[in-house]
């Protein structure tokens, strides 16, 4: 079963809300998960309210003022007090999200990497019903920017899923995603670290619904590689998503 549909065009992003209906910017959720990212949140989220008012962050246990950084740019702010792991924190801010009556779910990175201008191509699909799920690809366009190291282990990735889920995406471990609130209901995420990346994909596929690739660009800065995930890491994420997948 291949519920994929073509890439649509381009949305222009010059003008970050221009193309976003003021109800459909009202009714978005955007999802944070953050673990000790108090030097980056606070921005994080003042860039994003400025064109939707529910950004919800979730702090997953952070030691620091993660969670106080982004309460004052304007967030809503969960806490988990225990760090559970990103796929956990996320499936809070979804589940949140649901309860408030979201029509639209996007997660979103915590470190500064992710663009709010991405954002109106990555609901238009949804907006235009070709499309519940749209997942950002850092690799439809240009792949100059990522860095070569980097490179090599999203496209390890990007074969692993192929192999293991058998959906053909270009690019796999890239967190700015959108969902219609249908298919954030069918999302149920049991892997609460890394490897939560590859269990979603499965559920994509596993729900039927029509999912398509939208060109983002990745911000690069020194702070986002430091805490980006190590290629020794890719091992481990693969091995519990593997065991996970064997218990399901």
């Amino acid at each position: 079963m291949d519920n994929r549909v073509p890439s649509p065009a381009p949305v222009s992003a010059a003008t970050p809300s221009a193309s976003i209906p003021d109800a459909v910017r009202r009714a978005t959720y955007i999802i944070i998960a953050a673990y000790h990212e108090q030097s980056a949140i606070g921005e994080v989220v003042r860039e994003l309210v400025v064109d939707f008012p529910n950004v919800v962050v979730i702090d997953d246990g952070s030691a620091d003022a993660t969670g106080r950084e982004a309460l004052v740019a304007g967030a809503t702010v969960l806490t988990h007090f225990v760090n559970r792991g990103q796929g956990a924190a996320l499936q809070t801010g979804i589940d949140f999200a649901l309860s408030r009556a979201a029509q639209y779910i996007v997660t979103f990175d915590a470190d500064g990497q992710h663009r709010p201008s991405d954002l109106p191509k990555l609901l238009a699909p949804i907006i235009g019903g070709d499309a519940d799920i749209v997942l950002g690809s850092r690799f439809i366009e240009s792949a100059d920017a990522v860095p070569p190291g980097r490179r090599a282990v999203l496209f390890a990735a990007v074969l692993f899923t192929r192999l293991t889920s058998r959906v053909k995406l270009s690019d796999t471990h890239n967190g700015l995603r959108a969902f219609s609130r249908r298919a954030a209901e069918s999302i149920d995420l049991q892997l609460d670290r890394m490897a939560h990346a590859s269990e979603l994909i499965d559920q994509v596929r596993a729900s039927g619904l029509a999912y398509t690739e939208v060109p983002v660009e990745i911000r690069y800065t020194s702070y986002s590689m430091a805490k980006g995930q190590r290629s020794s890491a890719a091992i481990r994420i693969a091995l519990d998503y593997l065991i996970g997948k064997l218990l399901r």
